[in-house]
């Protein structure tokens, strides 16, 4: 089964285990858009109109994940501008189309974003597809922390693990480091993709990606550097160079409108790995 192949009720019923096998089988060909939790761009008041997951999803996302989750709920009940008081992250799939992952954290952050077994169990109960291990800027986030973290979520959602930018903790970003993580438990790695990261080249990515997928494990290629909000004609070079280096999924962050990427970089991106008949199924199912 291909991500590419599953309309909207066969994505928001997508997880787990079953969302990496079909991420994997689509070759270099899904796409995932990461927003803030607690963001409506579009609106005038920022609490009513368009959900940033909705636009992004409408311009070809495949999968959504939610940064900045604590903002939105309370341990309990969901709440997000501009669709209002949710029962779970289900509801949500379930309303937009598309798997739902969630950003936990190792850092110094907030203790309902902490990447602990309690709140990652708690989210994957609530319908979360994905659980993504990764660190925001200045909370000094390193991928040994990700590994003992890790080590400690078990849940059936998915379980993506990396960082995205060096988030207050600079280190080399090598292929033993990520292979690590896999050892630790994760089935996803995650990989700034050449181009956004000083020190990540082509050819340490792709030994990164060979590391990975010999455990079994797929990549994720990252734009998590504010690149998402760059003018459209960097898409060629980035988007060529992840998949010329083997990554299974290409990553938009979330830093251009308040709280997510370029939705026409992400079309743009979608249309150079997938083309446009691809892009426009997404967008239309």
């Amino acid at each position: 089964m291909r991500i590419l192949d599953l309309d909207r009720t066969g994505l928001a019923a997508l997880r787990g285990q079953d969302l990496t096998r079909a991420v994997a089988a689509s070759e270099g060909r899904t796409m995932v858009a990461e927003v803030f939790a607690d963001r409506a761009a579009l609106s005038f008041d920022g609490q009513t109109g368009v959900h940033n997951a909705e636009l992004m999803a409408a311009f070809g996302a495949d999968v959504i994940v939610l940064n900045m989750i604590d903002r939105v709920w309370d341990g309990t009940t969901f709440r997000f501008p501009g669709l209002g008081e949710l029962p779970g992250l289900h509801a949500l799939a379930e309303k937009i189309g598309r798997p739902i992952g969630v950003n936990l954290e190792p850092g110094t952050v907030p203790e309902l974003r902490k990447a602990t077994r309690a709140n990652a169990q708690r989210l994957a109960d609530a319908g979360a597809a994905l659980i993504v291990l990764t660190a925001n800027p200045s909370t000094d986030g390193s991928l040994d922390g990700m590994a003992r973290a890790t080590e400690e979520i078990r849940t059936d959602a998915a379980l993506w693990v990396g960082k995205m930018h060096h988030a207050g903790h600079p280190e080399p970003i090598t292929a033993r480091k990520l292979a690590n993580l896999v050892d630790a438990g994760a089935d996803g790695v995650i990989l700034p993709i050449p181009g956004t990261l000083p020190g990540v080249t082509r050819e340490a990515a792709a030994e990164a990606v060979a590391a990975v997928h010999e455990k079994n494990a797929i990549v994720m290629g990252a734009i998590g550097t504010s690149q998402e909000g760059a003018h459209t004609n960097v898409v060629p070079q980035l988007a060529l160079t992840a998949k010329e280096i083997g990554v299974d999924a290409h990553h938009i962050g979330d830093c251009f409108l308040p709280g997510m990427g370029d939705p026409e970089l992400l079309y743009a991106y979608s249309v150079a790995v997938r083309g446009r008949r691809h892009t426009w199924t997404r967008m239309a199912r």
